[in-house]
């Protein structure tokens, strides 16, 4: 299973209203296998159906522009990506965003 959430660390709060997609690399072409929106806390709980995932390379994209400019907010990422690599698709996959207007960070949650 991927899960991702967005904390908003300028505000020190849930990133929600965040449109996101999940894609996986198949040889060389990238295919959407899933996305939506984050929730009030800043979670995206449907970003693939509970269980094991396929092994490949993945990428989550962030439409951080769109949520800046909702709040009136100059941001300098209009798209944040992520790639990572799922070895063991049992595992659980956490990838949260931690995002400002001028920088984010991310890492392997649990």
């Amino acid at each position: 299973m991927i899960t991702t959430h967005v904390l908003d660390t300028s505000l020190g709060k849930p990133g929600a209203g965040i449109a996101i997609e999940l894609e996986r690399d198949d040889n060389g072409t990238w295919h959407l296998i899933g996305g939506g929106i984050t929730d009030a806390d800043g979670r995206l709980k449907t970003l693939t159906p509970p269980g094991p995932v396929m092994p490949a390379q993945y990428r989550i994209r962030f439409q951080t522009g769109q949520y800046f400019a909702a709040q009136l907010v100059t941001g300098f990422f209009p798209v944040v990506e992520i790639q990572f690599t799922v070895v063991d698709g049992a595992a659980h996959y956490h990838v949260p965003l931690l995002l400002s207007p001028f920088a984010f960070s991310t890492y392997r949650g649990s």
